[in-house]
């Protein structure tokens, strides 16, 4: 072509979804000119143009160690997740993740941005109710949609939850194993693989009817060892156990990624549900997606319910939790004034008023206050995921904890 530069080579442009399209330059990583090296070592290990993070959003990294120096592989043998940390003179496109990796703070204006551009354009009030009245019928759907076919089974489990392997070894003894949120038994049936315990058992929960279609359809499901039911977690009266299931029965409640589908209004009950057929002494093991994830931010118009609260396009729910934010809700003490707000200033759907009235320990009785868990581990999982091929780069953050009832059943949470 007339006037072009016969010595340059253009670079593919890196393909991505619509819905990535708008973060085009937070997630790609363009190829810059040949020059030398940056002091920042932003060049690759192999010599060849730096892999173009412009320096305001290069990744954070850490100082290079003599251990890591000697470990160019950065492995542990076994490899354990959380381990791999990007350091400096590392190439970023080596590994598909890199563990514990900060956002710079240009992405977090950019995520500052989007919160704000989604703020600007909620979902519809009609589209609201809708989407809150009877948010079950979404996930049926989905799973009508998807079956078994879109999560993979959760065979890290164990390493992150070593209880979940303790149960299941043949001396443990009696144990009572609640899932909640099971979906298609994603983690049900990996731990039921690995059972060797002849008194463990299984209650796998989902307020989705089709879940449990998918759970009991599979040729695993013996409906002895594990039972799959329908049940909504922030059910109430009658509703709130789940079908054969006594009170302080369950040794462990799993909740992986089932919290954040909750409507704010619903999480003081759902917590109550789950501390009342808790053993004393029992935990819950907990995962969940935290503030400012890749799937928040690259939320578009028209998917905004409430503060940190969006609407997938499935119709599904999900909401980005923070750490202190967890701290409060498990341990009894989240105060009004941490509750997701609706854009105005005014608590969504009155729940400052509710979470008063339930915290007043002077006035209310001891099955009106806020159940209070003991929080023996909670942590944020930042992880930096690359494509080495298309050149993308993401940040994701999820939260992790485990949550235990007091021991004495009669300890009860307060204020």
């Amino acid at each position: 072509m007339e006037g072009s530069d016969k010595n340059t080579t253009k670079t593919p442009k890196a393909q991505l979804s619509k819905g990535m399209e708008h973060m085009r330059q937070y997630v790609t990583v363009e190829p810059t000119p040949a020059s030398p090296p940056p002091t920042d070592s932003a060049e690759d290990t192999h010599g060849t143009p730096a892999y173009g993070v412009p320096a305001a959003i290069m990744p954070k990294r850490n100082p290079a160690t003599e251990a890591s120096k000697m470990n160019d592989q950065k492995r542990t043998d076994p490899f354990q997740f959380g381990s791999r940390l990007l350091e400096e003179g590392d190439d970023i496109f080596a590994y598909n993740a890199w563990d514990h990796v900060e956002v710079d703070d240009a992405y977090k204006e950019f995520i500052k941005e989007q919160a704000e551009v989604q703020r600007n354009a909620p979902v519809s009030d009609f589209d609201k109710k809708r989407f809150n009245e009877h948010p079950e019928k979404f996930w049926d759907k989905f799973y009508s949609n998807n079956r078994a076919n879109f999560f993979k089974d959760r065979k890290w489990l164990v390493q992150e939850f070593p209880v979940l392997g303790q149960v299941t070894q043949p001396e443990y003894g009696p144990a009572v194993l609640l899932e909640v949120g099971a979906g298609a038994g994603n983690t049900a049936f990996p731990v039921l693989a690995n059972n060797q315990n002849k008194d463990l058992r299984i209650h796998a929960c989902d307020y989705s009817k089709k879940a449990i279609e998918v759970i009991r359809s599979n040729e695993a499901y013996d409906g002895d060892v594990l039972r799959a039911d329908v049940w909504d977690v922030a059910g109430k009266g009658e509703n709130a156990l789940p079908p054969g299931v006594k009170p302080e029965s369950v040794d462990v409640v799993i909740m992986i990624f089932i919290f954040s589908a909750l409507q704010p209004t619903q999480w003081m009950q759902a917590v109550r549900n789950v501390y009342n057929v808790l053993k004393p002494g029992g935990v819950v093991l907990f995962r969940d997606y935290g503030r400012g994830d890749l799937a928040q931010v690259r939320f578009k118009k028209g998917r905004y319910l409430e503060e940190n609260f969006y609407i997938r396009g499935d119709g599904t729910r999900v909401y980005f939790f923070e750490q202190e934010e967890l701290q409060d809700i498990w341990s009894g003490r989240m105060p009004p004034n941490s509750l997701p707000q609706d854009g105005t200033g005014d608590a969504a759907d009155g729940i400052t008023e509710k979470l008063e009235t339930t915290q007043l320990a002077d006035t209310s009785s001891p099955e009106e206050r806020a159940p209070a868990f003991d929080i023996t581990a909670l942590g944020v999982d930042r992880r930096m995921l690359v494509n080495r091929q298309r050149k993308l780069k993401m940040y994701r953050c999820w939260m992790q904890g485990r949550f235990q009832k007091p021991k004495e059943s009669a300890e009860r949470a307060s204020a």
